[in-house]
């Protein structure tokens, strides 16, 4: 499950359907281009309030199950928060997940 979920999203970045970082997240859930949150487990005790409260208030899914060393060897950057841009995209990560 792990590998197929990161492999994917390392396929999604190279498609360019992810934005990466807090404050470009937070504006993808606000304007609607965000479909689905990844954010590693490890994340600050804020961001991860901040987060789960803006996703939640705008119905956006999110996965944290990985921590930030996985995610950061699966898209190539040190990042804890991204977004899927690409509905398809966010739809299939959603599938992996509940294998």
């Amino acid at each position: 499950m792990n590998n197929e979920f990161l492999n994917f999203l390392g396929i999604a970045v190279r498609a360019g359907k992810i934005i990466t970082g807090t404050d470009m997240t937070l504006q993808g859930i606000r304007d609607n281009t965000v479909k689905l949150v990844i954010m590693a487990s490890d994340c600050s005790e804020r961001t991860n309030k901040t987060m789960h409260d803006k996703a939640n208030y705008y119905q956006t899914d999110i996965i944290d199950n990985f921590n930030s060393e996985e995610l950061k060897k699966s898209i190539g950057k040190d990042r804890k928060v991204m977004g899927i841009t690409d509905l398809g995209i966010a739809k299939r990560l959603k599938e992996i997940m509940q294998k």
